[in-house]
């Protein structure tokens, strides 16, 4: 089967751009399930039920998020209502919401389990990912052997740690939070796929999506992410390609 991860969607411009681009992508590419990083898609920075629904709407099965998720106030109600937005499961105990789940795929095969883990490196306070992930994993493979891991972060060697530790345990680990597309997609010796930065799907001719702090820019959209062949009985990756894709909306 065939997993689409998209890296963080920044603001109108990456809700449209997907909206756009999506249904064809998966068309295109037989694309089976569809995660995107949703943190930055209202106004640029949090996100909110309407941004939330507009991306669902246009094909994404599952939505992550990170240290953005509270922005707005909006969606706290939001997160207790649906489990489809995922915010970081190693946030303090009690937060609303929920931070792994498995949901059906939009062709004949297995669920798909999906984790949103946020790092402890130049981040806000979060409990460890490590023993987090050990655990939430554990759970979700009496459920489904395909698992996908958001692990979103600053450091480049907290999200390579991941991925090791996670080699053999789940489908993939691509990591989100930099908008900056990294070249290092592979698979692990057990056979995760990885990928340390999916990038953005946001403007391309601004810093991170945005021109100045936060204020969301226009132009172009680079669509970035990852597409990730799994083995369905194993749950092992077969092939991971990146994805890079302009659109203009």
């Amino acid at each position: 089967m065939r997993l689409l991860f998209l890296g963080d969607v920044v603001g109108r411009p990456g809700r449209r751009a997907l909206g756009v681009l999506l249904p064809r992508l998966v068309a295109r590419e037989a694309v089976q399930f569809v995660v995107a990083n949703g943190e930055n898609a209202s106004g640029g920075k949090g996100i909110d039920p309407e941004g939330a629904e507009e991306l669902l709407d246009a094909g994404v099965d599952v939505l992550t998020s990170g240290n953005h998720i509270w922005q707005h106030t909006a969606i706290l109600d939001y997160l207790r209502e649906t489990r489809r937005l995922l915010r970081p499961l190693n946030l303090a105990p009690g937060v609303p919401g929920t931070g792994a789940v498995v949901h059906a795929t939009k062709r004949p095969g297995p669920r798909v389990g999906v984790l949103n883990l946020i790092g402890r490196v130049f981040m806000g306070p979060a409990e460890c990912p490590f023993h987090a992930a050990e655990q939430a994993v554990a759970e979700l493979r009496r459920e489904t052997p395909v698992i996908l891991v958001d692990m979103h972060g600053e450091a480049t060697s907290e999200k390579v740690a991941m991925g090791r530790f996670l080699d053999g345990k789940v489908s993939a680990v691509v990591g989100s939070h930099t908008h900056v597309q990294t070249a290092d997609e592979s698979i692990l010796p057990a056979g995760t796929a990885y990928l340390t930065d999916a990038g953005m799907c946001g403007p391309e001719g601004s810093v991170l999506g945005v021109p100045t702090r936060f204020e969301v820019a226009s132009g172009p959209v680079l669509v970035q992410g990852a597409l990730i062949d799994v083995d369905e009985a194993s749950g092992r990756a077969t092939a991971i390609r990146r994805v890079q894709e302009r659109v203009t909306t």
